[in-house]
């Protein structure tokens, strides 16, 4: 087993993920070839983006669906001015090429997005370290495993109403599955000036200032509210 892998599979282990890599016959440097070696659809390839972030030089990771191009101005505006890395700069934060580089187990620990259109999917398939190695794993995962927040980081296309209605499931899962119940958002907030919600928790800007002092039963009560916002922007999205 290449030491790239092993690194992610020692990564995974250290979480409480079980996951056996799978090694391709072929190399699948992009998401395309990946989806034509394991027989899958495109969106399902949970590929991993790297952008440079001006302000400090820190490497921003967008876990995005492979179907899906990532639109850099959505990213900025979540985590401030990015430009593009290149094949040095992602070696030299992720300990890994251009082709393999997985959502985890990176060198430094990047500043990380995930696409919300992975969530179309009941099971994706990422980078394990090398090119010709990929692991499978459930869109939710992902938020487990690395710690970053769902978001809207590609254009809007159709297809984003279904997103929308799953990240609504998701939120109530994750309710229902634990007493303390953590921010909708994980990293920094960004809100949309027409409806006056974040575009990535669709909390009030009064709800997010008032969330470390809430308590259990008032942070629920959002939970709610999010959902019923989330709905209700998935119903008018229909044509």
């Amino acid at each position: 087993m290449p030491q790239g892998v092993r690194r992610v599979v020692c990564a995974l282990q250290s979480l409480g993920y079980e996951a056996a890599p799978r090694m391709l016959s072929e190399a699948a440097r992009t998401a395309q070839q990946a989806a034509d070696l394991l027989g899958i659809e495109l969106g399902q390839v949970a590929k991993s983006i790297l952008f440079r972030r001006l302000s400090d030089d820190a490497a921003v990771l967008v876990i995005a669906s492979g179907d899906r191009r990532v639109d850099e101005r959505k990213v900025a505006a979540l985590v401030g001015p990015v430009g593009r890395a290149d094949a040095a700069f992602v070696r030299a934060r992720t300990g890994f090429a251009i082709g393999g580089v997985p959502p985890l187990a990176h060198a430094t620990a990047p500043v990380a997005l995930i696409d919300r259109e992975l969530l179309r999917f009941d099971e994706v398939w990422a980078a394990a370290g090398h090119p010709h190695a990929v692991f499978r794993l459930f869109p939710q995962d992902l938020e487990r495993l690395t710690g970053a927040p769902w978001a809207d980081v590609t254009p809007g296309i159709p297809g984003s109403e279904r997103a929308l209605e799953i990240f609504a499931a998701r939120a109530r899962e994750a309710r229902a599955a634990q007493d303390a119940q953590p921010s909708p958002c994980v990293s920094v907030c960004h809100m949309d000036p027409a409806s006056g919600l974040c575009e990535g928790c669709y909390r009030t800007l009064d709800e997010i200032a008032a969330w470390s002092d809430m308590s259990e039963p008032g942070k629920r009560e959002v939970w709610r509210s999010i959902e019923r916002r989330v709905g209700f922007q998935f119903v008018t999205a229909k044509p």
